[in-house]
């Protein structure tokens, strides 16, 4: 069975982006951890006139409860993978794996080192899910997969002397995307409702733009064990520069869900990525602390409302 975190690329690509990468809101409420395992145009080498543009990259992004965020990147050459690129799994084969030195992800855990502008960090994480999700495939053009979309987490996390261990540690998702480019304009956002047990409710949607003016648009619920896919989305409000997103989703079913989900004032992080064209970078926006609400409803039932304060992320990029 497809686990969605099978590697697409192959190390002889020119143009391609590859990325595997975790939020982690922790269940003390302190605030979240986003960590991301990059390849990008490793058949050229990145994009050698960028100082972030080095083919293999691992990311690490605190969001503390009360400050800004912050971003460590680790670049290395692609001779970091190994003789013959030992360090990745194979295109298509499971299970899946990316090992640079002390930093690796795998199906259902991931560890990892760094020391950047005098900061230490250091992770070593396992997770489990009860459900996987791919809201968008495009075949070469890329693709969209949460393998594991209601994210258990348990380990350790270091950023010089504090530690954040638990058993859990947090919640939240592991996702997985891939393609020949960045889309020029999108809307993301995961909502994970974690519950004692350990089972909750999640949310995703994607909005992005296609060629010829058109709109790719999905969300998927999984709520109570039950999966509920929604392609007709009405967005009532999207704000950029403050972080804002509401919409509406009904499915064929008469299903329907309203979410709002908002950036923290002042707290949204705004970050540069580099284009796989090599031509300069572009802005993305996240908050993995973002706030959230849902109100769910089936036909003939009463409504069932859910917010969080540590359980979602909310990323754009364009206005």
């Amino acid at each position: 069975m497809k686990t969605y975190n099978e590697a697409f690329s192959k190390l002889s690509m020119r143009r391609r982006y590859e990325v595997w990468f975790l939020r982690v809101g922790l269940s003390d409420g302190s605030g979240a951890w986003w960590f991301r395992y990059l390849l990008m145009n490793p058949g050229r080498g990145g994009c050698a006139s960028d100082p972030q543009g080095q083919p293999v990259q691992v990311w690490a992004t605190w969001f503390p409860r009360e400050g800004k965020p912050e971003t460590w990147i680790q670049g290395f050459p692609v001779e970091s993978l190994g003789a013959g690129g030992a360090g990745l799994s194979n295109r298509g084969a499971s299970p899946f794996f990316l090992e640079i030195g002390e930093n690796r992800i795998g199906e259902n855990g991931c560890c990892g080192r760094m020391e950047v502008s005098g900061q230490k960090i250091s992770w070593d994480l396992r997770y489990r899910s009860t459900f996987r999700v791919e809201l968008s495939s495009k075949g070469w053009i890329g693709f969209s997969r949460t393998p594991h979309s209601d994210a258990v987490f348990s380990g350790e996390i270091a950023l010089n002397e504090r530690t954040f261990h638990g058993e859990p540690l947090g919640y939240g998702m592991q996702g997985h995307n891939c393609g020949y480019r960045h889309r020029n304009f999108w809307t993301w956002a995961h909502i994970h409702f974690a519950d004692a047990r350990g089972h909750g409710t999640t949310f995703e949607a994607l909005v992005y733009e296609m060629p010829f003016g058109l709109m790719f648009r999905k969300a998927v619920l999984w709520h109570k064990g039950e999966k509920y896919t929604f392609r007709k989305l009405q967005e009532s409000a999207r704000d950029s520069r403050q972080l804002e997103w509401k919409l509406e989703c009904t499915d064929s079913q008469g299903a329907h869900v309203e979410v709002r989900v908002s950036g923290r004032e002042r707290l949204v992080h705004r970050l540069p990525y580099v284009k796989t064209d090599c031509a300069g970078r572009f802005e993305v926006a996240n908050d993995s602390l973002a706030l959230a609400r849902i109100v769910f409803q089936l036909p003939g039932r009463a409504a069932e409302e859910l917010t969080t304060d540590s359980g979602a992320v909310l990323e754009m990029v364009g206005s």
